[in-house]
């Protein structure tokens, strides 16, 4: 058991530093890394013995760790929108405005975690690929959780402005995303 132990600290000691690194790329504040990678690694102590060796435990923190950002990102978007955006005027009815919008609902299963880390890396590379106005409002206000108002102050950009560019990129990642769905 001893051995256990120790290699579980020395796996933590070597991986926490670029884990929260990860981590803190994908959420908007230090201290929700700090959680993050604290449910990472209470869950690496806890399921350790179910990993088949020592080389596939950073795969492993790397997927849980997406799972819970996944998971962090799921549970804070289903906050109401800090904008009212049935009053803007010229926009779609029926357009998603949110990430939320266009991700599915998924269980625990270990295909639905499956399949949320492949929606969470499609994700990613559309982002990637989008003009760099919409990826930056689409990031400021899904993932930094930044009110339209806010980003309008901070750069001087109307507020429609910024709707707009979000608009195109969520359209974009359903279009990405549909190909997904398609291909499964």
């Amino acid at each position: 058991m001893d051995v256990l132990m120790q290699a579980q600290q020395d796996t933590f000691l070597k991986e926490r530093g670029k884990l929260l690194q990860f981590i803190r790329n994908r959420v908007s504040s230090v201290e929700e890394a700090e959680d993050i990678l604290q449910d990472v690694f209470y869950q690496f102590v806890a399921g350790y013995q179910t990993i088949e060796s020592l080389d596939r435990a950073t795969s492993w923190l790397y997927a849980v760790a997406r799972n819970k950002i996944i998971d962090r990102y799921r549970r804070d978007s289903a906050r109401p929108q800090r904008a009212d955006l049935e009053s803007i005027s010229g926009m779609e009815d029926d357009v998603p405005l949110s990430l939320q919008d266009i991700l599915p609902d998924l269980g625990n299963t270990p295909e639905d975690r499956y399949f949320r880390d492949l929606l969470w890396e499609t994700i990613m590379d559309a982002l990637e690929e989008l003009p760099s106005e919409q990826r930056e409002i689409f990031v400021q206000n899904e993932l930094e959780e930044k009110s339209f108002r806010e980003i309008a102050e901070a750069t001087g950009i109307s507020i429609n402005t910024l709707l707009a560019r979000k608009r195109y990129a969520i359209l974009a990642l359903r279009k990405r995303l549909q190909k997904l769905y398609d291909e499964l």
